[in-house]
């Protein structure tokens, strides 16, 4: 490291150039010097070629031994330090733009209510910034930041990383402002009990789940989907709580319930993470076995398969008798490859929520 640093025509001066210029004049050799300062010949060096800052000790010694004052030293460090932090700042700065150019600030603006700033890229990435509550928008690109990616997640590509690690830093922050009690993994399984008798109330469920999830010390989030993330859901113990939370790329009732209960299984092995599309690994084989057989119990479902009639009337049938939606029913049996995707007389089956996102 130099002992000087020029940026945007300005210089400053580590406080090791002028201890070099004292020694250069008196006539003294820089090891005579140091033990004249009451220090040793290594920390000298280092100070004088700008590769160790000077402490208050140093300054404190150097106004005794010189007739200076001690602020009078600490002030050319002072002046040296921020001129760096200015400089690394840009280099930041160019490094965050990169990032910044994966998200879009619309989506920001339009669901979390950042200003509008067209065509001002710096200042909205210090808005994104301070929103998401990081140093700097670097991190973002980080595997396991806040929350872990498991091992079959490694070909995600950066900008996926990026968008996921948005989405759960925001989940998070918005887990942060929410006081619950402590997380009580019993309750959650009386909670997960009374989620399942919610499936079928459409325009209603969701703040019935939600304050029944808090209640449990999990702090149940519903964001709105950031295109790219590629992310289903995310848990995390936040405190004394677990943060749970679902997407709203996935509102049929199918989809949704089965994420939902994706997640659940997770906490209830212990498994915090990200769940992310087309994810394989024990750990997700676990969650979803878990989501499958809650949502429709085993033995029922394979009594319903085994008569083999899969038509819009059967299929509401099964649904009332086990009290699901039948768009559950429905997503099941298309995942099990007995039903088509394309079956359009099952439509009328397939429930869409509309959920006001957040908290």
């Amino acid at each position: 490291m130099n002992n000087y640093i020029e940026y945007n025509d300005t210089i400053a001066f580590h406080p090791g150039y002028y201890i070099k210029e004292i020694i250069d004049e008196s006539g003294l050799t820089q090891e005579d010097f140091a033990k004249r300062l009451d220090t040793t010949p290594k920390n000298l060096s280092l100070l004088i070629r700008g590769e160790q800052s000077l402490s208050i000790d140093i300054a404190m010694k150097l106004s005794r031994m010189l007739g200076t004052s001690v602020s009078y030293w600490l002030n050319i460090q002072n002046s040296y330090d921020s001129l760096i932090a200015e400089f690394h700042s840009i280099e930041e700065l160019t490094k965050e733009r990169k990032i910044f150019d994966n998200l879009d600030y619309k989506y920001f603006r339009d669901n979390f209510n950042l200003p509008d700033l067209p065509r001002k890229k710096d200042d909205q990435i210090k808005q994104v910034r301070e929103f998401l509550n990081v140093a700097t928008l670097s991190v973002l690109a980080k595997r396991d930041m806040t929350v872990s990616f498991r091992s079959s997640t490694e070909k995600l590509t950066e900008v996926n990383t990026i968008k996921a690690n948005a989405m759960v830093q925001i989940a998070i922050n918005l887990a942060l402002k929410i006081e619950t009690p402590k997380f009580n993994k019993e309750k959650l399984k009386e909670t997960t009990a009374f989620a399942l008798t919610l499936t079928k109330r459409h325009d209603e469920f969701y703040p019935l789940i939600r304050d029944a999830f808090h209640n449990a010390g999990v702090i149940f989030v519903i964001l709105p989907n950031l295109p790219g993330s590629k992310i289903n859901g995310a848990t995390k113990k936040v405190g004394n709580n677990v943060m749970l939370m679902v997407n709203d790329r996935r509102l049929y009732a199918d989809t949704f319930w089965f994420t939902l209960f994706h997640e659940i299984g997770h906490i209830m092995n212990g498994d915090y993470g990200i769940s992310f599309e087309k994810e394989i690994g024990i750990q997700e084989d676990a969650a979803d076995k878990y989501a499958e057989d809650t949502l429709i119990p085993p033995k029922q479902y394979q009594e319903f398969i085994s008569r083999n009639k899969f038509d819009i009337h059967s299929i509401r049938i099964f649904a009332n008798q086990i009290d699901r939606d039948p768009g559950i029913i429905l997503g099941r049996l298309q995942n099990d490859g007995k039903v088509g995707f394309d079956d359009w007389t099952l439509k009328p089956l397939r429930q869409k929520y509309k959920i006001k996102t957040l908290i």
